[in-house]
């Protein structure tokens, strides 16, 4: 066949023979558009059966799989990959990919752009699969570190970087302290942010936001929350951060965030599905923002609006729970299992909000002051949680 590339031989990896077909799909008659119904329907049968492929790669079945077998599928990865490059710009086939690789999943994770990315995958689930044997895996490690000429060209998505990246996360797993964003969580949030540029660039014109939601969703739901909380804050910051020096040249000479070179407008496309996969879920908003300093959320806030008043929101109910014990002479939870911050808390994160941008301190105070209004605009301590708020926070920025 054309290019070199012709479908590899059939894989056995214990669920089920992987498809055969031995002719080539690049043929001239597929470049000019002339291939029959027969030989795009078996290209479909062979694509279906990714899925499989990437499961039993991530179970024990791996234990009976040698050399000769690890080999055939990683062949069958590349294949894959080079299905995608061959249809990313025929938009009928790849609908057509994509519908095939999506029938019979639970949950439609996988769509046409993971074709591309089959090489990595799988060598992604190989390299964490501890039942791999050890003359497999030590295959696996050559066929990364020395890709040979499977892999043409130094593409950013070759499984070279894919060892180098796995390799780098594991020396920074260090412990995490409780708050803060250390060097693993940064990383994990740069690889983040790297697969949805990725994404971005893949993505098809029809239910683009929704496909990039769902495959955020199913990556975030994989990590424990509060882990899942720190590298999205992380990859936001650097995201921000990666705009600003786009929208200051700096991108020019490559030293950017990860090489990117994408535009200011792409990197808000990126934030997009962050964004979205935050507000979907109140209660999931509600424990990121009791999650995170209020440093933190106050920056956030500063640089993407639609957190700031889901954020006002939050506080203003949280302050709702707390009620003045006279004898004590301060504000206390009104219910330990129903308030969320103490009177001490609370007024820290109004602090942070208020020492923020012009912005966020300008619609920060006339929240308090409508909130203050709203409760009888007291001028008394002790009658009104917000009266006594914005009276302190007016003392405080007053010392500043």
């Amino acid at each position: 066949s054309a290019n070199g590339h012709t479908t590899p031989r059939p894989l056995r990896f214990g669920l089920a023979a992987a498809p055969g077909g031995r002719r080539g799909f690049c043929s001239n008659r597929w470049r000019q558009g002339q291939a029959g119904p027969a030989a795009m329907e078996a290209v479909l049968e062979q694509v279906e059966q990714l899925p499989a492929l990437l499961a039993v790669s991530r179970s024990a079945l791996v234990r009976d799989w040698d050399s000769l077998t690890l080999d055939r599928a990683l062949e069958w990865a590349r294949y894959f990959q080079h299905l995608h490059d061959r249809f990313r710009t025929r938009p009928r086939l790849r609908e057509a990919l994509g519908r095939r690789l999506r029938r019979g999943q639970p949950s439609p994770l996988l769509g046409f752009p993971h074709l591309g990315r089959c090489p990595q995958l799988l060598g992604l689930a190989l390299l964490e699969n501890r039942a791999l044997p050890p003359a497999a895996c030590r295959r696996l490690i050559h066929s990364l570190l020395h890709p040979g000429g499977a892999e043409p060209g130094p593409e950013p998505r070759s499984l070279a970087l894919l060892a180098r990246r796995k390799a780098a996360s594991r020396l920074l797993a260090l412990p995490r302290p409780p708050e803060g964003l250390e060097p693993q969580v940064q990383a994990e949030a740069q690889l983040l942010l790297s697969r949805l540029r990725e994404e971005e660039q893949e993505a098809q014109p029809a239910g683009e936001a929704a496909g990039r939601l769902r495959w955020l969703s199913g990556v975030l739901e994989q990590l424990p929350q509060p882990r899942a909380f720190g590298v999205v804050a992380a990859a936001l910051l650097l995201r921000q951060e990666s705009g600003a020096e786009q929208a200051r040249g700096g991108g020019r000479d490559g030293n950017s965030l990860d090489g990117n070179q994408a535009s200011a407008t792409g990197e808000e496309d990126i934030a997009g599905p962050l964004l979205a996969w935050l507000l979907e879920n109140m209660e999931r908003f509600s424990a990121f923002c009791l999650f995170l300093p209020g440093s933190l959320l106050a920056s956030l806030a500063g640089h993407y609006s639609q957190l700031n008043r889901p954020y006002l929101d939050l506080l203003t109910g949280w302050g709702s729970d707390l009620l003045y014990d006279p004898l004590q002479g301060r504000w206390v939870k009104s219910c330990l299992d129903k308030a969320a911050l103490s009177w001490e808390e609370l007024r820290e994160r109004f602090s942070c909000l208020c020492q923020g941008s012009a912005l966020v301190k300008g619609q920060t105070q006339a929240a308090l002051k409508l909130l203050k209004a709203q409760d009888g605009d007291f001028k008394v301590r002790g009658l009104s949680v917000w009266t006594d708020l914005l009276t302190e926070l007016e003392e405080y920025l007053r010392k500043e």
